[in-house]
């Protein structure tokens, strides 16, 4: 049996602090990448609940931020590798699409631009949206585990899938 260690206990309380004030963050990032309000409390939540069982693990010093970045991207990373092996019933956002779009044109753009970016591929949507959230280039490529240049390529590449698809006005 261990031992009760105050260090410990103070260096939880520090991560789960310091947790708690990233959640609305979270929340932004898991938006951009799952459709549903359903998926993304979700998403947050199996971001936290790993994120805390591996508190002992935070090295303190470095950005909480990225390491939570990179428990959400991990844990949607898994989630969709087992969704693409299940296919049951209607796809994944059916009923989505089968509901008839607002008649406001930003509403409408708003939703083109949000399938989109659904239908890019994780590898260069999850970049276009840490950066879009303004995480630094340097912070991406800690939280996608690649270099600047990469992200960067990526970005690129994702940008202009979304301008093509959605034509030159929606990126200006």
């Amino acid at each position: 049996m261990t031992s009760f260690r105050p260090e410990r206990m103070s260096h939880f309380n520090a991560v789960e602090k310091g947790v708690e004030a990233q959640i609305p963050a979270l929340r932004r990032f898991a938006r951009r990448l799952v459709g549903s309000s359903e998926d993304v409390d979700d998403l947050v939540q199996e971001t936290l609940t790993r994120a805390l069982n591996a508190a002992p693990q935070f090295q303190p010093g470095t950005a909480l931020k990225s390491w939570l970045f990179t428990i959400m991207r991990n844990t949607f990373c898994t989630s969709y590798r087992v969704r693409q092996r299940e296919h049951v019933g209607m796809e994944d956002g059916m009923i989505a699409k089968l509901s008839v779009a607002p008649p406001q044109d930003w509403a409408v753009r708003r939703n083109e631009m949000q399938s989109a970016l659904e239908r890019l591929p994780p590898r260069v949507r999850e970049p276009l949206v840490l950066i879009a959230m303004g995480t630094s280039y340097d912070e991406t490529a800690r939280i996608c585990n690649c270099e600047v240049g990469t992200v960067k390529s990526r970005v690129n590449r994702a940008r202009k899938a979304l301008s093509e698809e959605l034509g030159d006005i929606s990126m200006q």
